[in-house]
């Protein structure tokens, strides 16, 4: 079976490192992120590299929005103290809350970034909606049990996707 569909387009050590205006000088527009784990540790606040990271995306152009399958009570505080966009119980894997985050800031896959830190639920869910997917680290290490099982499963698609990484690479070289 292959797992194509579960590869990240491109993963980075975190959601802060990411160079997003190459991705803005190269046409996206919009960019959805899952929050926890991802922008933040799971049930924490909103964190002021948060905050700042939103600024600067301002700053740059994008439109932002928040795609998660926590319930609006989690979600709604931090899109507020981030001035942007959310969708809640965004059932991911699903394309479904990818699309409504899309259409909430008007932009089409081609024209979209998603950041999350979950193959399963986050990169599959981007991939299936078209959308330019970013695999992050985790923030926090203690995770509920059913993430923690599923991040075992994740390390096999892992390192495949890695193995497959490397082999391109090896060509171009």
């Amino acid at each position: 079976m292959g797992f194509k569909n579960l590869y990240p387009d491109d993963d980075e050590e975190s959601a802060y490192q990411i160079d997003y205006q190459a991705f803005y000088d190269n046409g996206y527009r919009g960019i959805l992120f899952d929050v926890d784990n991802t922008l933040v540790e799971h049930d924490e606040p909103v964190t002021i590299a948060a905050i700042e990271l939103f600024k600067k995306l301002e700053e740059i152009g994008f439109k932002t929005c928040i795609i998660s399958n926590n319930i609006e009570e989690r979600v709604r505080p931090l899109a507020n103290v981030l001035e942007t966009e959310y969708v809640h119980k965004a059932g991911k894997p699903s394309a479904k809350g990818f699309l409504k985050g899309m259409e909430k800031l008007g932009t089409t896959p081609d024209k979209t970034l998603f950041v999350g830190d979950q193959i399963f639920t986050d990169i599959w869910g981007a991939n299936r909606a078209g959308i330019h997917s970013i695999l992050v680290k985790q923030i926090a290490k203690h995770e509920e049990i059913q993430i923690v099982l599923k991040r075992h499963l994740e390390k096999i698609v892992l390192h495949r996707y890695r193995k497959q990484k490397e082999k391109i690479k090896k060509r171009n070289d």
